[in-house]
């Protein structure tokens, strides 16, 4: 996936699943034979501009974010199911970059951001801010860099929902485009098309992220909520968290067929549900133009660098031959 130029690569990290420079969790270390992301592209965990720990995921360092044993994660690695309270902890975008990590890294990448304020206004500022301080650590980077922009986060309320909820990202967009980098926007399946089509249609928009988690109890005519944790959320204290694994999956495909249809054609980068290599061709057969990797590095990790290789394979083979996904050989992996 070529963006301004820049190649990305045909898989790209899920935000954050290699941590905030590329470090990895501390549980990637327990995964059956080992965990390899060779072949994907990094994208950082999602900053916020000042630090954020609201449900107290973040080590005593103030940089991991423990995932694993922790009351704001409910894992069920049977049913390949994450649901998650986080709430983006961190400890905001100036310490990050005074590290100097991320200007350090070689190859191209991608940075995230969400913004967290429950006002129109207040958005709009910490945007601007945020690409203040950004903007003035550009030139420091060695390699190109681009900016998914995290319109989805379910774990941050934004106050009362906007009367146009368009014409607030278009404007946040309007700010992020005094980076002059690639802008990926970051979006939920529940995010109905005609939305999608008007914030893909601002110029600074570069490309499509299509999963963020599913916030709980929505599209409850496609998930069986009950099913899967009970009659109530196991993080209900925590608001519900969202939901991400096996579940998304067919909805990722359905909603961006539906958006090939409607007439978005910009590249979109789908991921959700990949849990095995046969999943991606399900992705690429409905449009996508890339894919990203999340929570099979959790729920099953010994098939992540086979995942990534075939991903890999496929897009390379139809991008020099025409190749469709149908067309490439792959085994289904049950879950």
């Amino acid at each position: 996936m070529e963006l301004r130029g820049i190649d990305f690569g045909h898989v790209l990290d899920a935000s954050g699943v290699r941590g905030w420079f590329g470090e990895g969790h501390p549980f990637h270390r327990w995964v059956p034979f080992g965990l390899s992301f060779a072949g994907s592209t990094f994208v950082a965990k999602t900053t916020t501009l000042k630090p954020r720990d609201p449900n107290g995921a973040l080590a005593r360092d103030g940089l991991t974010t423990r995932v694993v044993r922790q009351r704001c994660v409910h894992v069920d690695w049977r049913r390949g199911i994450v649901l998650n309270a986080l709430g983006l902890p961190g400890p905001g975008l100036e310490a990050l970059l005074t590290t100097g990590r991320w200007q350090r890294r070689t190859e191209p990448f991608f940075l995230s951001h969400a913004t967290v304020a429950e006002t129109t206004e207040g958005r709009l500022d910490e945007v601007r801010r945020f690409v203040r301080i950004l903007r003035q650590a550009l030139p420091d980077f060695a390699a190109p860099v681009g900016l998914q922009v995290n319109f989805s986060c379910p774990n941050v309320p934004h106050g009362e929902p906007a009367p146009d909820p368009v014409a607030g990202f278009r404007a946040e967009l309007d700010e992020y485009a005094a980076l002059g980098v690639p802008l990926m926007v970051k979006l939920s399946v529940t995010r109905p098309l005609a939305e999608a089509r008007g914030i893909a249609e601002h110029p600074a928009c570069d490309a499509l992220c299509v999963s963020n988690t599913i916030p709980w109890g929505e599209m409850a005519d496609r998930i069986d909520w009950a099913a899967l944790f009970g009659a109530r959320s196991p993080l209900e204290r925590f608001g519900g968290g969202g939901l991400s694994g096996a579940p998304l999956l067919p909805l990722v495909a359905e909603w961006i067929a539906a958006a090939r249809r409607e007439g978005i054609a910009m590249p979109i980068n789908a991921g959700g549900g990949i849990l095995a290599p046969a999943d991606v061709d399900l992705l690429r057969h409905a449009g996508a133009s890339s894919v990203f990797v999340g929570t099979i590095a959790m729920l099953r990790g010994w098939r992540l660098a086979r995942t990534i290789r075939h991903a890999n394979r496929l897009f390379a083979l139809e991008a020099v031959g025409g190749v469709t996904a149908a067309a490439v050989p792959s085994r289904a992996d049950g879950i």
